[in-house]
């Protein structure tokens, strides 16, 4: 009885290229905001970046008003006029993205842009709405403090207990997702609690976050790290309330 013959036609997703707009809240990034404005562009990969400026004092302004000078299309920028906190400063720049995807980038240099590739292939394939970047899934690291290590897991961890699921990293800054999830979403949060009210918000609409492993390059205290141990408190809070309060 001749042998049957496996087929060996190798499994290829459907993958569709989407839009992209970058946004990064920036508040007194004065030595990085140009560096991360030329690797966000170098990947050659977003449609849109837009930068919000949430009343920085440090010259970081002067910065952004001659980038703003050089005329490029891609590149828009907001200013607020007073500090507002990181999440009013995201949704700024989510009222105002034109594109079918957002990601999220901050104004310093610890989530590296060439990673973009890996986050946005779960998006283009179909198989994800949101992506998170984790810190936790075997990518390059440099080492961050510990207290922050354990502040970072005990979140995520109340996060998993709280919306059944099993995250590495709530507190990700590489948050990338298609443009409607957040389009009739309730945002409140003006600081870092901005990170588990969205979570929680993505998590009670029923959509499982797909993370990737990314690079991260943590910076220490006196280089201008800006969230502090008591953000991580209110955290927790904001978890523990949009369990029960839409």
């Amino acid at each position: 009885m001749p042998q049957m013959q496996a087929s060996a036609a190798p499994y290829e997703a459907a993958s569709q290229k989407l839009t992209l707009t970058v946004v990064i809240p920036c508040y007194n990034e004065v030595h990085t905001i140009a560096q991360v404005l030329h690797r966000v562009q170098s990947v050659g990969l977003a449609n849109e970046i837009i930068v919000v400026d949430d009343g920085s004092t440090d010259g970081t302004r002067d910065v952004l008003a001659s980038i703003e000078a050089e005329g490029s299309s891609q590149v828009r920028i907001i200013y607020h006029e007073r500090n507002q906190g990181k999440g009013a400063a995201l949704r700024t720049g989510f009222k105002a993205g034109k594109s079918q995807i957002f990601l999220i980038q901050d104004a310093d240099l610890e989530y590296d842009p060439r990673d973009y590739p890996i986050l946005l292939k779960p998006l283009e394939e179909g198989i994800a709405k949101v992506v998170y970047g984790s810190r936790f899934l075997g990518g390059p690291r440099k080492a961050m403090n510990f207290w922050n290590m354990v502040a970072n897991k005990i979140l995520t961890l109340s996060t998993n207990i709280l919306y059944n699921a099993i995250l590495s990293d709530m507190e990700t800054c590489y948050k990338v997702f298609r443009s409607e999830v957040v389009k009739d979403m309730m945002l409140r949060a003006r600081g870092f609690e901005f990170e588990p009210e969205f979570t929680a918000k993505v998590l009670k609409q029923g959509i499982r976050i797909y993370e990737v492993p990314i690079s991260y390059n943590g910076r220490e205290w006196n280089e201008g790290k800006k969230i502090k141990w008591h953000d991580a408190p209110k955290a927790l809070w904001a978890l523990v309330k949009y369990r029960f309060v839409d």
